[in-house]
């Protein structure tokens, strides 16, 4: 078999140098967050993301409709429904689709958590009595960054594929 011809041709690598990246806050709407955007697909709903929790930082009760591969980098972090398992630097968490949790950073936590996550499809927010708030979703996550990093006068930088659903002809 010979080598076969490129289907999508690239001239540089797609990729994120978060060490050079500055980070997007986006605690106006999430507060104790501050996000690097890797990948985002609003179409496959599809979210890349490296997180800075800051101490204290509680997440809506969510449910989630798809899976989610996590990587702790530093920091430590728990859900609130399994507090026996701390997520500590080096931490790879699963999560099936269907689980419902609370993601907790303890208010005296030395060290923001920074993580790496993987998320396929979306969050559905709850209040602690279960009433519905909102649905995160990848094109959600793609909003908020963008308008609060126009907000704070910086331009988010992330990996979006271009490939739009259409006709071929």
């Amino acid at each position: 078999m010979t080598l076969p011809t490129t289907i999508n041709r690239q001239d540089r690598l797609l990729c994120i140098h978060t060490g050079t990246e500055e980070p997007i806050d986006i605690s106006a709407v999430l507060p104790g967050l501050r996000v690097w955007p890797l990948f985002l697909d609003s179409e496959k709903g599809v979210w890349v993301l490296k997180v800075e929790f800051q101490p204290g930082t509680r997440l809506p009760m969510h449910f989630h409709t798809g899976t989610v591969h996590f990587y702790q980098l530093s920091g430590h972090w728990f859900y609130d429904e399994h507090d026996q398992d701390v997520l500590v630097e080096g931490s790879y968490l699963y999560e099936p689709g269907g689980s419902i949790h609370t993601f907790t950073v303890p208010e005296d936590a030395e060290e923001p958590a920074v993580g790496f996550m993987v998320v396929e499809g979306a969050n559905i927010n709850f209040t602690p009595e279960g009433e519905f708030i909102n649905v995160m979703d990848a094109g959600w996550i793609e909003t908020v960054i963008n308008t609060c990093a126009e907000a704070n006068g910086q331009k988010a930088r992330y990996i979006k594929p271009s490939g739009k659903a259409g006709f071929s002809n």
